[in-house]
């Protein structure tokens, strides 16, 4: 398939069931929202070291909130329900309980349900309040700004993670300047997120390595320094590739979001440096998931 000069390999993006949930956090200003949302998603780029991947989902005006404050919706996902109760109760208690005038929010309401203010409330050392309104429970909280208003629960869902497509660029401005395009327009798709920084991901990997212990380590077969070292998967003409992580709610909102993002890279075209798309994935035995970038860009 080429579109647009660019050529889209035949071949699968390889993902994994997660659990997953959204949380809304809002704040006085879109200032103490921010300060909430970036720091409590600090460090969840993969479960492979972080224990779970987050990011913001998009910010949210104040009509969206439930407290009609300014607010973002968080995705979190982990490997496990247990693991992802974990992260969400440590990210929310240090993170946003410490962040000023901010309130935390279950984002959705289907699914399981894991503690969120049911397991914050002890902070308040006996002086916490229960509060039920419209047949949902609610903590408030005593702390030194006013208090911290949390909802008791959120609910888990079943998510996907490691939906994926490499940017194969002529050179690293190409491929940085695709990326960064289909960034913009996979944020624009609702129920998905990039966990990595600025949602890309330059040291994309493979499993295992030479080292002892080694759970992953560098993808050689895209290195462009190891081209004539290692077998290379790499075409003529490609010094930079540049991959997209995209975990989601859905496999639909994986889809769609990769779709997007695809789209937005050969929408570019072979005169701005897109070489190729391709994807990752490990030959179907691992991932229960598997978007064909030929099907997904039908």
């Amino acid at each position: 398939m080429r579109i647009n000069g660019v050529t889209i390999d035949d071949t699968f993006a390889e993902a994994f069931p997660m659990k997953g949930t959204r949380l809304v956090v809002t704040a006085d200003t879109p200032h103490w929202v921010q300060a909430a949302a970036v720091t409590m998603t600090g460090f969840a780029t993969s479960v492979i070291a972080c224990g779970c991947e987050a990011a913001v989902e998009r910010l949210l005006e104040p009509e969206e909130t439930p407290d009609g404050r300014p607010g973002a919706a968080v995705l979190l996902f982990a490997i496990s329900r247990d693991e992802l109760a974990k992260q969400v109760a440590r990210r929310v208690g240090q993170c946003v309980m410490t962040s000023h005038s901010s309130a935390c929010y279950a984002g959705q309401h289907e699914g399981k349900p894991i503690p969120l203010g049911d397991g914050l409330r002890y902070f308040g050392d006996g002086w916490q309040i229960a509060k039920r309104i419209g047949g949902r429970r609610y903590w408030r909280i005593p702390v030194m700004d006013s208090e911290f208003l949390c909802e008791a629960t959120t609910a888990v869902t079943e998510g996907v993670g490691g939906g994926n497509f490499f940017i194969l660029g002529a050179d690293r401005e190409a491929s940085r300047t695709a990326a960064e395009a289909a960034v913009v327009a996979i944020r624009a798709v609702p129920g998905a997120i990039l966990p990595f920084p600025g949602g890309v991901v330059r040291s994309g990997s493979k499993i295992g390595g030479k080292y002892k212990g080694m759970i992953a380590s560098t993808n050689t077969a895209y290195c462009p320094t190891l081209r004539g070292a290692v077998p290379s998967l790499l075409p003529d003409g490609v010094d930079s590739v540049l991959e997209l992580v995209i975990d989601g709610m859905t496999p639909e909102a994986v889809r769609a979001a990769m779709r997007a993002g695809i789209g937005a890279v050969v929408s570019m075209g072979s005169a701005a440096g897109v070489v190729a798309v391709t994807a990752g994935n490990y030959g179907g035995k691992l991932g229960r998931h598997q978007f064909h970038l030929h099907e997904v860009m039908a």
